[in-house]
């Protein structure tokens, strides 16, 4: 019982992607990290033909900047995305964050409407 919670835990601990700073993403060491900011607008390139995705992550606090490489279908609505949050590691080959994964958010349908209530 010991050995499978001793197990657990490791294979737990592995698995985690802590949230880092764009300075901590290029000292990852190449683990898996989750850095997220704000798509520098004109900064995206992507190549249909071998789906490659490079663009440029801002960050709105410090005005750091991080260049991001995902291949992959390029998500929808991506160029009106205020955020973005790239899975993934330091290439240090490529001198760019190689993202796995990449989560959007995209400005909400409704934001802005009013709610009418009815009392």
């Amino acid at each position: 019982l010991v050995a499978f919670a001793g197990f657990a835990f490791a294979s737990f601990r592995t698995s985690l992607t802590p949230y880092v700073d764009f300075a901590a993403a290029r000292d990852s060491g190449g683990r898996n990290v989750q850095v997220a900011g704000a798509l520098e607008k004109g900064s995206t390139d992507y190549d249909v033909a071998v789906e490659a995705l490079r663009f440029t992550l801002k960050d709105p606090e410090t005005g750091g900047t991080l260049r991001v490489r995902y291949s992959g279908v390029k998500p929808a609505n991506f160029e009106d995305a205020i955020s973005i949050v790239a899975i993934g590691r330091w290439d240090t080959a490529g001198s760019e964050f190689a993202a796995g994964k990449l989560l959007v958010k995209c400005p909400s349908k409704y934001q802005g409407t009013e709610v009418k209530s009815y009392s």
